[in-house]
């Protein structure tokens, strides 16, 4: 299989190997918790379509009903996707980031405007950068205690706090950019 799925495939696939059967809802919600401070986090559409096609494959089964809760069906992953996921994991490079970043672009082209508005765009981003890294700090400390070696929770901790500590040096960037814009005007 390997290639043949996206990325968000196997995203949403590691998302349920936390030993628990959710619905589409509440994988959009763990997506939005988890994924969205280092990758995108997938639309509602797009989990449901995801989910109907790793259905298909086999990858992840219905576990059953919540009529409860109104939510429809549950999943888990299966076996097959457990393999499929160390699979992709094991033998597909994990590939090099691209900065695609909104206001890297808007820095590029802030010749085009005022520096006022430039500089305004910048102190925005530093509250902007606070608010998320005071979110990301909650979903930290949410794992402290099952984030041991060989606890369930150990390799989400570590990339909450890698992104912690990027969003201190974006900080601490953005800073020095303001700095630099200030002298030159």
């Amino acid at each position: 299989m390997g290639q043949e799925l996206p990325i968000t495939s196997y995203a949403l696939l590691g998302l349920l190997t936390f030993g628990d059967e959710l619905t589409g809802y509440e994988l959009k919600r763990r997506a939005d918790a988890t994924l969205r401070f280092y990758w995108v986090s997938p639309a509602m559409s797009q989990v449901y379509s995801e989910l109907a096609r790793l259905t298909e494959l086999g990858l992840v089964a219905r576990v059953g009903e919540d009529p409860g809760a109104g939510r429809g069906a549950r999943y888990g992953i299966t076996e097959t996707g457990r393999k499929e996921l160390r699979t992709w994991m094991s033998t597909t490079p994990a590939g090099f980031a691209v900065l695609k970043h909104p206001v890297a672009l808007r820095l590029l082209l802030g010749h085009v405007v005022d520096p006022a508005t430039t500089k305004g765009m910048l102190r925005d981003h530093l509250v902007a950068l606070d608010e998320e890294r005071a979110a990301l700090d909650e979903v930290r400390k949410s794992l402290e205690g099952a984030d041991g070696p060989g606890e369930a929770f150990r390799y989400p901790s570590l990339v909450a706090d890698w992104g912690l500590d990027y969003f201190a040096n974006e900080r601490r960037m953005i800073e020095e950019l303001l700095r630099r814009l200030e002298e030159q005007t």
